[in-house]
């Protein structure tokens, strides 16, 4: 699913990244616990939180995460924003809780990332 869907799914707001918009992801993971990302994750995923810190940034940093949306209107500071410019990521925001935007993605095709246990 292009991330553009994405957007337009969850009436997102991109906070950066809008020249990724055109890029697929395969997979969507919401999560609040950061180990969890770094143990399931494994790129070419969304990531859904309400996390607005840099350990979300470096968590996407080191499992190749393309996009961040955080959930609840949520929205990161300027030291998260100047760092996922850096690295490439899309930031984005949605009113949705976690639950329905996850419900929203999974209706619309977009299946979670594997459980790796």
């Amino acid at each position: 699913m292009k991330l553009r869907d994405v957007q337009r799914l969850l009436e997102a707001k991109v906070i950066t990244g809008e020249d990724k918009l055109d890029d697929e992801a395969h997979y969507a993971f919401g999560c609040d616990l950061m180990s969890d990302v770094l143990a399931f994750v494994k790129g070419d995923t969304i990531l859904l939180t309400g996390l607005t810190n840099v350990q979300t940034i470096r968590t996407a940093e080191m499992t190749d995460i393309k996009c961040i949306i955080f959930v609840r209107g949520k929205q990161p500071d300027a030291n998260v924003i100047k760092m996922a410019k850096e690295l490439g990521i899309c930031l984005m925001y949605t009113k949705h809780i976690m639950y329905t935007s996850c419900g929203i993605l999974y209706e619309s095709g977009l299946r979670g990332a594997d459980a790796y246990i």
